[in-house]
């Protein structure tokens, strides 16, 4: 079973703030830790809000509102990996899912690259980057079937888009199979879904592959330590789109 372990951000990351080395160390720790076992399958962190866009699809239309930008109540539902040339390109690629899906909002951030953090000098010759296109949450979304075969079959279609390459997708099962995770002065503390978003975004994320739930919620207590955050959530994931 795979797992998306992500925390969210705050006033200070969406100040454009860079870690500290304490900061650096642990996540460096906890990576280190999740690979040495063998059941990381991915992480990354978003940058600011104000690097981004929201997108909003009705009836067909797209409205595009430049970030920054807060959180919604809205659980996350899908992500898209991209790399493209500019922030514009995501955001055209947002706007197909949304028109595959007919009703959508959805969030594009850029992610986070080491030499965005000061970790190294971004190496020559790199002239697009990645970025998140993060599909929020619906009652069809949150119900046990999930999105509907056709829209599951547009999506699918989708590759490319004005220039941006799809990198990886996944999709988040419903939160009532997912966990909470809120740091206390008791210690961590568990809440099991379905829960709503709080009215933070996401700031970072790792994706494990473990047996169980209870598996996950363990490495979900380790990582809002490491991450220094108050709040992390553990959502169970599908299987991955055939050919990514």
């Amino acid at each position: 079973m795979r797992f998306i372990i992500f925390h969210k951000t705050n006033a200070r990351w969406e100040a454009g703030e860079v870690p500290d080395q304490g900061l650096i160390a642990d996540v460096g720790a906890l990576i280190g830790d999740l690979t040495q076992a063998g059941i990381l399958r991915g992480a990354d962190g978003l940058r600011a809000s104000s690097l981004g866009a929201r997108v909003r699809v009705s009836a067909g239309e797209v409205a595009v509102a430049p970030g920054p930008f807060a959180g919604r109540d809205k659980m996350p539902a899908a992500f898209d990996l991209l790399r493209a040339a500019t922030l514009d390109g995501a955001v055209a690629w947002a706007g197909e899912v949304g028109r595959a899906l007919g009703e959508a909002e959805i969030d594009v951030r850029p992610v986070t690259e080491p030499w965005d953090i000061g970790l190294g000098a971004k190496p020559a010759g790199i002239t697009s980057r990645r970025f998140m296109v993060l599909r929020k949450a619906t009652p069809e979304t949150e119900s046990q079937r999930g999105l509907a075969p056709s829209k599951r079959e547009a999506l699918g279609k989708l590759r490319t888009a004005q220039g941006a390459e799809l990198l990886a997708s996944e999709t988040m099962r419903p939160s009532a199979r997912g966990r909470r995770c809120k740091n206390t002065v008791n210690g961590v503390a568990f809440t099991d879904g379905p829960f709503a978003e709080s009215k933070e975004l996401i700031a970072g994320f790792v994706i494990i592959e473990v047996g169980s739930l209870e598996e996950a919620s363990r490495w979900g207590a380790r990582y809002v330590t490491s991450v220094h955050s108050d709040e992390a959530d553990v959502l169970e994931l599908e299987a991955p789109p055939a050919g990514l």
